[in-house]
């Protein structure tokens, strides 16, 4: 009751700022770079943004967008919330890293934010940053990509071309990355309770851990493309190498690790325009992993275990859209079947065999009626899961419904609702057991049921050339979640995840505002929220109130671009833990050098020798634990970053893409 009326008021709110009522329209303002949609918003970069942008991820850095932090240097894009995650395509193809380094700025049209994605997206994708570029039909593209940090062992270099001829595009990357963080120190302080009135007290130090990792990966491509179609092949191969290393070297015991992993894929991709605005896509991805890895701690004794992982997985998606007036009808499907096999040696023997498929079907229609632009979607999934004696099966049907309204020249109002499922990862179903310490076991659950997630969305925005400002109410409510348990048995305690009729729901109030002080050369963004968290079972109920929020600023000055980014992290509590994401800044100077040459240099967490890498608590009636992690690699990091592009011959036409899927979960259990 309590939460309806939260958006009963929310609601009430909004809609008193209304003022005279205009027709809604694609583009909010002649002349502005963000325009508001149904599902998200499209960006047009200034000139000032692509000519000082290296790379993709140079590019979204400087966008700022909403619930987002992109970090330049380690090549990630991350949502700052717990609502999923998220996706980078390029054409509507799901973009690599080496895709988004190789990436052609100069061909760059506009950016898709999708903030609340159709019910043609994957399971768990919360956020999609689609970059729409022109296909070039002729000449060629070289170049390199070299990050390299000075103050620690830690680079990113990446070389790659591209050939046209014809209808044909013909391109390869190489990549490799490197790391050797040292300084590591880690501290747990916890809190065991053997029996009603005794405890038991552990303190866990890590003195001095390092962290090793070497990753390379080649990527060959073939496309070919004409006026109403696109075929495109993609085949690569990745290997990670994280050699033996001290991950926690504690004053009672040393923890010690390896892995390796080898991953080819192969991705086959057909786009068909046909007449009267109809289009085909289809797609479908193959991938086997193959992981060898090794654990081992000395805490209450030698515990260590070997896995030999193998992993095959097809994904496969098709899509039929028809382009009508005054709406677009899309029909899809997608179906997926996975196997895996992981064999445990060692403390941890164990030989562990699951196979899971999907089907999904879905409908959706986006138009406009009137003054309303509405976008809705209807959803079936069903999934099939099986492990040695146990089998079960999900089906759920999902909704999706989007509504949008003007309220005045320049303020809109957004309604989402949609049903979705949430699927544990696999190693958390499977049935093997993982001793963490002398005190605690992990243990998988084979009985894990997926569960039915139901969010409700309310954004009021207010969009001008110089101002876009918009203000979030979001609730999101998981039944029957499956969260964790600990159980205590012979003064050993067991975690493990279990559904038993649980509750784990959120909702948050949300500022965004951007500000261009002084168009096209400086604009500043401002953002941050409440966050209200609550999770209920028949053995706790906690809750938890945090506040998430950032500031970015960018200058453009001649061949200068200046950025300064911070956020205070990722505030949230999950079940029985709660998480600390770090506090980041960041401060950026790039300089072009020549036409095709540009330097950047970038200073992370300065001012600082030792930052937060992470920090976590258990409020476990068994359990209560603290557990936080510092780097000082990270401190006072500056990397540097050398950029060099050479083309000629480039013609450009553009394309549409609709779809992409990789696999990269083994399935196994591994100690944290």
């Amino acid at each position: 009751m309590k939460r309806l009326l939260f958006l009963w008021m929310l609601t009430a709110s909004m809609m008193a700022f209304a003022q005279k009522e205009v027709e809604l329209q694609e583009v909010t303002v002649q002349g502005s770079k963000v325009v508001q949609r149904v599902d998200g918003q499209t960006i047009h970069p200034t000139r000032q943004q692509l000519e000082s942008s290296t790379n993709g991820y140079s590019l979204l850095s400087k966008l700022t967008l909403p619930h987002l932090r992109v970090d330049p240097v380690m090549h990630s894009v991350t949502a700052l919330s717990n609502l999923g995650s998220v996706q980078v395509r390029i054409n509507d193809i799901a973009a690599s890293k080496e895709d988004l380094l190789a990436l052609d700025i100069k061909a760059v049209q506009h950016i898709d934010y999708i903030d609340n994605p159709g019910v043609r997206y994957g399971e768990g994708v919360a956020y999609v940053i689609n970059i729409i570029v022109k296909n070039p039909v002729s000449g060629y593209n070289i170049g390199a990509d070299l990050t390299n940090t000075l103050t620690s062992v830690n680079g990113d270099e990446s070389v790659y071309g591209k050939i046209n001829y014809g209808k044909s595009e013909f391109g390869v990357n190489y990549s490799l990355g490197y790391q050797n963080f040292e300084g590591t120190e880690y501290e747990e302080k916890t809190t065991y309770e053997l029996e009603p009135g005794t405890e038991y007290n552990v303190l866990r130090q890590q003195l001095e851990g390092q962290n090793k990792s070497l990753d390379h990966k080649i990527q060959l491509t073939y496309s070919l493309s004409d006026s109403n179609y696109v075929f495109q092949s993609k085949l690569s191969a990745h290997r990670d190498i994280q050699p033996e290393r001290s991950l926690a070297k504690f004053e009672t015991y040393e923890d010690h690790s390896s892995s390796r992993t080898s991953s080819p894929v192969l991705d086959l991709y057909f786009h068909r325009d046909f007449k009267r605005h109809q289009s085909l896509t289809a797609n479908a991805v193959g991938t086997y992993i193959h992981t060898d890895s090794y654990s081992e701690h000395n805490e209450g004794g030698n515990y260590a275990y070997n896995v030999i992982g193998k992993t095959y997985s097809l994904w496969t998606e098709a899509i039929y859209e028809n382009r009508l007036k005054p709406f677009t009808i899309s029909l899809g499907t997608q179906y997926g079947q996975k196997y895996i096999d992981n064999v445990y040696f060692g403390d941890a023997n164990a030989s562990n065999s699951m196979r899971s498929s999907m089907m999904y079907f879905f409908g959706q229609l986006k138009g406009r009626l009137g003054k309303f632009g509405y976008m809705g979607g209807l959803g079936m999934s069903t999934r099939y899961y099986r492990q040695a004696n146990w089998n079960d099966r999900f089906l759920l049907f999902r909704p999706k419904m989007t509504l949008a309204y003007p309220l005045a020249k320049h303020l809109k109002v957004k309604y989402d609702f949609e049903v979705s499922q949430h699927v544990s990862q696999i190693a958390l179903v499977s049935d093997v057991c993982i001793k963490q310490n002398a005190m605690e076991t992990l243990v998988g659950n084979p009985e894990i049921m997926p569960n039915r997630v139901t969010s409700h969305d309310l954004r009021l925005t207010y969009s001008t050339p110089k101002i876009m400002s918009e203000l979030q109410g979001y609730w999101r409510l998981n039944a029957n979640c499956n969260m964790e348990k600990y159980t205590r048995q012979d003064e050993h305690f067991y975690q493990t995840q279990t559904n038993a009729g649980n509750e784990c729901s959120f909702f948050f109030i949300q500022s965004y505002n951007r500000w261009e002080v002084i168009s096209e050369h400086l604009s500043a963004t401002v953002y941050g929220g409440i966050y209200r968290f609550f999770n209920f079972t028949d053995d706790y109920r906690h809750t938890y109130t945090a506040f998430n929020g950032g500031a970015n600023i960018e200058a453009y000055l001649g061949k200068w671009t200046l950025t300064a980014y911070a956020d205070n992290g990722w505030n949230f509590m999950e079940g029985e833990h709660r998480g600390h994401q770090p506090a980041a800044w960041y401060l950026t100077a790039s300089y072009q050098m020549k036409k095709n040459i540009t330097l950047s240099l970038y200073a992370q967490h300065p001012f600082c020798s030792n930052p937060l890498r992470h920090k976590t608590e258990v409020l476990s009636r068994y359990i209560h634990k603290e557990a936080s992690q510092h780097s000082r690699d990270l401190g006072n990091m500056l990397t540097l970053n050398f950029t060099w592009r050479f083309s000629s011959g480039r013609k450009y036409r553009e394309i549409q893409r609709t779809m992409n899927h990789r696999d990269t979960e083994t399935g196994i259990l591994q100690s944290e």
